[in-house]
């Protein structure tokens, strides 16, 4: 009788366990649609426009691609500051180019910002230095860059670019990059050793996985997706100062942790966390102005929407110190 009173108390916990997980990875979507709803109503349905709506997500394909990399960096329990300095340095690259052949900016602003997400990575793995001290170091040693290449003033892309500043080119290749994204992420070795180093990297080591040459292979891929945003960005803008995705780092860390992205990574990432932390994201920004007009007013409701969410979707037992 007390064995099966201890199982069955065992079931019970265990589905406790599994209802409050299942209730947790639904949150940002819970919250999302809550967002949506409450702003719609303080709006008057302003916000639910199409002009508003396809202005909220010409700011968000940017934003999509580059948290695309960052959640693979938090997937392995790191973090990247340097985001919004490599997607600047990026943009001055492919506007040089872009005069020559736009194909050729591409590639060049990818290379460059592979480039620099391996600089991140060699120095992250070499010598052992937490990832934020390391991108905290590079986000001001790249925007130093970004700065003196504009010190006589814009970049200027090629005036050719423009012509592909059109809402379905920017569906479709962000598309792009979430479909190639989500595939390796949950149907090759790369993504499940992600998802293992992230849980615990001793014992990702012992089960086949290396950790070192994976976290300087995701910093690398991370860079090289900034580094095409940084083109999605030059189209909508056509020129480059030094002040290029400024903040974008920010944007990206508050994004996913509104899609319920855990801080220690593992296997409780979730590829949804990309999709709906961007979009609530956008939400906010487009919505707190017309109802607040005030930006310190903005600030506050943005630090108390941040802190209820961080509150509801933390896991107390998984947190860990970031590597």
């Amino acid at each position: 009788m007390e064995i099966q009173t201890t199982e069955q108390n065992t079931t019970e916990l265990l589905k406790k366990q599994n209802t409050r997980l299942k209730l947790r990875s639904l949150m940002p979507l819970f919250g999302f649609a809550a967002i949506v709803i409450v702003f719609s109503i303080l709006t008057d349905g302003r916000i639910i426009r199409p002009r508003n709506l396809k202005l909220m997500l010409s700011q968000v394909y940017v934003l999509m691609i580059a948290s695309t990399g960052v959640f693979m960096i938090m997937t392995v329990g790191g973090l990247d500051f340097s985001q919004g300095s490599i997607l600047g340095l990026s943009s001055i690259v492919f506007c040089t180019l872009s005069s020559y052949n736009i194909g050729l900016g591409i590639f060049a602003a990818i290379v460059a910002g592979a480039a620099m997400g391996a600089f991140n990575g060699f120095f992250h793995v070499k010598f052992k230095i937490a990832s934020f001290i390391v991108t905290i170091c590079t986000m001001y040693l790249f925007r130093g860059l970004c700065k003196y290449l504009t010190t006589n003033g814009p970049v200027p892309a090629s005036i050719a670019v423009l012509s592909l500043n059109q809402t379905w080119f920017k569906v479709l290749m962000t598309g792009i990059v979430l479909i190639l994204a989500f595939f390796m992420f949950h149907f090759t070795r790369f993504g499940a050793d992600l998802r293992s180093i992230g849980a615990g990297e001793t014992a990702a080591r012992f089960s086949g996985s290396r950790p070192n040459l994976l976290k300087f292979l995701v910093f690398t891929v991370s860079g090289a997706l900034t580094g095409f945003a940084a083109f999605i960005n030059v189209i909508k803008v056509g020129s480059i100062t030094g002040t290029a995705g400024s903040m974008l780092e920010t944007q990206i860390l508050i994004a996913l942790v509104l899609g319920g992205m855990p801080i220690s990574g593992g296997s409780k990432a979730r590829f949804s966390n990309i999709i709906i932390g961007t979009l609530t994201y956008s939400v906010l920004e487009k919505s707190l102005p017309m109802v607040f007009p005030v930006a310190a007013t903005q600030q506050l409701v943005k630090g108390i929407i941040f802190l209820i969410v961080v509150a509801l979707t933390i896991d107390h037992e998984a947190l860990k110190i970031i590597k």
